[in-house]
Parts: structure tokens; sequence; C-alpha cells
């Protein structure tokens, strides 16, 4: 996307269109070694034991809400003030599901025998540190995570809520989060296992590069990977940005556009495990949030039509994350099985 200047209308129709059998072949440049070492350093940075329960609007005041996280089965709820709780999810008196309890006036009430929690430590229950950054809640499980604690989850730098339209997508697979971040990592699939929403796509630069492309891409490249693509519309009509690929912590891949249409909006995927299926297996959440922002003077219509849109946009990301967790999984049965090739 040379240039960076934005036209009148966002739109654009591709003047030299290319079918998907006739694009250029991408393997050469997705090397094995070079995603490999991407996801070695983003599972080397810390968390904190935060993790990402999913959308804060799932956690309904005067609802529970109920979740497996790392293995631990929790409960989440909204004390009197608005506040999230998180806790251990069975009663301590004779391990009833709080997540079928009800919450009255920001208090759990056990529906077996009435016991009441308030969101501080009572009878045996002691909740876990809870944070709602106004797109996600998470939960810190120190004893899962193993790491130092930090006082808040690595939230990446996103669009002020209230000038934008966020919403939350949350697919599973079996997979380890590794697997899902490995595949956000790997920027060169899009337009071959994406073909009916990228199009045109060109990895500018990788993790390490150096030199006047680096520079052209901006700072934000340093450590991701910066990429021109344009999203695909309909026909010829298409969206062209830029936007570079980091990972902040070992389970988050941020896709951030830095020129084009929507610059400064983001993409989170999140990868959160969540035990083992009965064969054993591992199961993940992918909670991803697209928080969308434009300076265009129509855009505040968009927020207008926020509730209509958020369904549009969950639909949109469950069709590529169909393919994507495929990709995953795939992933993870190779490695599981000794036959990975990178």
């Amino acid at each position: 996307m040379r240039g960076g200047r934005r036209g009148r209308f966002p739109l654009r129709l591709r003047r030299r269109a290319v079918n998907w059998e006739h694009q250029r072949p991408s393997w050469r440049e997705a090397r094995p070694g070079l995603i490999a070492a991407a996801l070695r350093r983003a599972l080397a940075r810390p968390s904190g034991n935060w993790y990402v329960i999913g959308a804060s609007r799932d956690v309904r005041p005067g609802r529970p809400l109920g979740r497996t996280v790392a293995g631990v089965e929790l409960v989440v709820w909204r004390d009197g003030s608005g506040e999230l709780v998180a806790g251990p999810g069975a009663c301590p008196h004779l391990g009833a599901p709080l997540k079928d309890s009800r919450v009255h006036c920001g208090t759990l009430i056990c529906h077996w025998h009435g016991l009441a929690l308030d969101g501080g430590p009572f009878a045996g229950w002691e909740p876990y540190p809870a944070h709602d950054d106004g797109v996600l809640a998470w939960v810190r499980l120190d004893r899962a995570g193993g790491e130092s604690p930090l006082d808040r989850p690595v939230v990446p730098p996103r669009p002020e809520v209230a000038g934008s339209v966020a919403a939350v997508y949350t697919g599973f697979g079996v997979c380890e989060p590794e697997d899902v971040v490995a595949n956000r990592l790997d920027p060169w699939h899009g337009a071959w296992l994406h073909p009916y929403s990228f199009v045109d796509l060109t990895v500018l630069s990788t993790p390490g590069d150096g030199g006047d492309e680096r520079d052209e891409v901006g700072d934000d490249a340093g450590d991701g990977f910066a990429v021109d693509v344009s999203f695909k519309v309909a026909g010829r009509a298409v969206v062209p940005v830029r936007a570079v690929f980091t990972a902040p912590e070992p389970r988050t891949v941020v896709m951030r556009i830095t020129e084009g249409e929507g610059q400064g909006s983001v993409v989170e995927t999140h990868a959160t495990p969540l035990g083992h299926d009965d064969r054993g297996r591992p199961r993940t959440a992918v909670v991803e949030a697209v928080v969308a922002a434009s300076d265009r003077p129509g855009f505040g219509a968009a927020r207008a039509a926020a509730p209509a849109l958020r369904p549009l946009m969950r639909a949109v990301a469950g069709r590529l994350w169909r393919d994507d967790l495929a990709y995953a999984e795939r992933r993870w049965h190779l490695r599981s099985t000794g036959r990975f090739p990178g």
C-alpha cells in the first residue's frame, strides 16, 4: 500500500485481479524456522497468569457465568457495583455448581443450601483476581500459570470503546494455545486459505528485518509481521490496508491496521486453554475481539448501528476461524504424533 494515502471512498477496484490458482506461491517466504522463532518469542513473554474468559458482555448483571480455564472450574458474576468477580465454580459447602445459582443485588446465592457469596473470601471460598478491560473479561490463575503475577493483564492498545465498534467471537478447537498463536504468526496463509476474504497479500517485513522496508512500515513492525492486504467486499471491490501482527504475550496475537481504512483498528486473538476432553486431548478457546474505528464522518452511524453490526462481525470472524481452527487442530495433531515438519 504505497504512500498510505486514503481516498474519498474506502472501496477500490482491483485492476489486475489474479485468480486463486495463479497467485504467487508463498511457501518459500513462509519459512518454518521463521514462524517457529516468532512463536518462541511470543511464548517467552510474560502473561502474569492472566487468561481471557470471554467477552465483557457475556457477564451480565444478575446472572452468573460458568467457565473452565486451564482445567479450573470457575464462576464469574458482577457484584453490586458492577465489578467483575471470579472464583471457584464449586460451592465450598457440598460442591454445588455455582454457575447454576442466582445473583441477587450482586451477591451469588447457592441454589442448594443458600450459601451467599459477596465476592470476598467466605466459608473456604476464595476469589481469583479478575479484570474487565471494557471489551474482554480476564481471570488470574497463579497456580495454573506458574509465572510471577501481574496486577493487570497485558492488554494491547486499542481504540477507545466509546468511539469504536467492538465485537467478540468465541470458538473452540482440539489443540493447544500455541497452535492458535502459530496460525496468527503465519500471515502468508491468508490469501490462500481465505480467498473469500483476503486478496493481494504481500508480507513486507518479518521480525528482525532491517533496511528501508522496515522503516517504511513503521516502528510497530520491529518485532512483528507487516502486511499489505486487501479485504474482499464483492467482485473486484476491495478495501486495501496495511497491518502489523505482533504478540504482546504468550496467548495473544494482535493485528493492527496502521495505514488505510480503519487505521488504528485492531483484531485481538486470544487463546485460552480449557482443559482436556474425555479422550485426553487438549481443548482451547479462541476469543477474538474486533475493535473497529474510523475518522470518517459516517462512522457515527455505524456506532449507532453497533447492536446490528456485532452479529455480522462475529459471523465474519467465525467463517475465518472455521478454516484457522482446522489449521491449528491439524498442527496439534501432527505435533502430538511426532510428524510436524516445522
